[in-house]
């Protein structure tokens, strides 16, 4: 399997486990990739071989991911950010630290995890916030960043790009959607102009040619929603196969903001090790106690009559196994109490007191 159908696959695997029937869901097969590719190229073992069964070959990927991180030109924006947030205790191998430097984005920062875990959260938030132009202010909820956390592997991208043929505004007008709650009315734009095509297998391909070389794809059912019949391999195929013809197109203006929990969802999908005690992470730090406590993901995306805007980012929270982090003792010496001053090896005493009136 191509690197391109094996990140078709894990987008449809992705999307099996996040999307209910009920709720719109939204993700980032990129930016997810690429948190996760990064956590491949610190694993081993079963770590290792459990994200590559789900992502494919890592080296792949990394090339796949590198050359979606540029457009053709200068209009549209899109910003990609790698980071590795690690705790100053942490002795991080130069060996990830040289494949980071290759990423899009690629970069260390320190962050102070074990001193203060609510600033570390503070921080990454707001690099985070930059780099998705305020879209995803913060991406770690209270909690997230834990006491025991030592290190976070970041990926934040944003994307803002027009149609190469916009939509009228004096077009829009609301029409029913037909939604599983029921008929509604919603705002619709409208566009007649020829775009490229496809109908077959039960599905209708649309394509949507925006700036840089970016491009929507609508994947309309002729029936009801039901993905389960829509593989890589078939996806692939409607995508190569679409024609240019004339359309009378309506779509629906969209405003989509979505978090998603991947911890349960990754290990439905077969990536457990990870998340254990028996984790290998030792490519990133010369620790076996590492191991990745939480997958946190967000994605907004925004579509009208100009244009797109999305952004997405993915955190992989990882901790030191054997800290232990208990809740102070509080102690209060407000009553008589003796007092000791000594010589620490020997034992010797130099002074003992008695304290009633201090």
């Amino acid at each position: 399997m191509g690197a391109v159908e094996s990140h078709l696959r894990f987008g449809l695997d992705l999307y099996r486990v996040l999307a209910s029937r009920a709720e719109n869901a939204c993700f980032s097969p990129y930016s997810i990739a690429s948190a996760l590719g990064l956590v491949t190229q610190a694993a081993k073992g079963r770590t290792r071989d459990e994200l590559i069964d789900l992502l494919g070959d890592p080296d792949e990927l990394a090339d796949l991911l590198g050359k979606a991180s540029t457009l053709l030109d200068d209009g549209p924006e899109l910003a990609v950010a790698n980071t590795l947030w690690a705790w100053d205790g942490l002795t991080l191998e130069d060996s990830f630290r040289e494949e980071l430097a290759t990423w899009p984005g690629g970069k260390v920062a320190s962050a102070p995890f074990r001193a203060d875990p609510e600033a570390a959260r503070r921080l990454i938030n707001a690099d985070v916030a930059e780099a998705t132009h305020d879209l995803i202010p913060e991406l770690l909820k209270p909690g997230n960043v834990a006491p025991d956390t030592v290190a976070a592997i970041v990926n934040a991208l944003y994307l803002k790009t027009a149609w190469i043929n916009p939509f009228r505004r004096d077009n829009t007008a609301d029409a029913d959607f037909h939604a599983p709650s029921g008929t509604r009315k919603i705002p619709t734009m409208w566009l007649q102009e020829q775009l490229d095509h496809a109908h077959e297998d039960g599905w209708q391909a649309i394509r949507l040619s925006a700036e840089g070389g970016v491009e929507t794809v609508v994947l309309l059912p002729d029936g009801d929603l039901d993905e389960a019949e829509l593989d890589a391999g078939k996806l692939a195929r409607l995508l190569e196969s679409p024609r240019s013809k004339t359309l009378s197109l309506s779509l629906p203006k969209l405003k989509l903001d979505v978090a998603s929990p991947l911890t349960g969802k990754l290990q439905e999908l077969g990536v457990r090790t990870m998340f254990t005690g028996a984790a290998d992470l030792t490519g990133l730090a010369d620790d076996d106690r590492l191991e990745v406590s939480e997958v946190v993901h967000q994605t907004v995306l925004r579509i009208d009559e100009q244009g797109l805007e999305g952004a997405a980012a993915t955190a992989v929270l990882m901790r030191l196994t054997s800290i232990m982090v208990d809740e102070p003792l509080e102690v209060t010496v407000d009553r008589p109490f003796l007092l000791l001053v000594r010589h620490a090896s020997t034992g010797v005493i130099y002074f003992l007191a008695r304290v009633v009136e201090p």
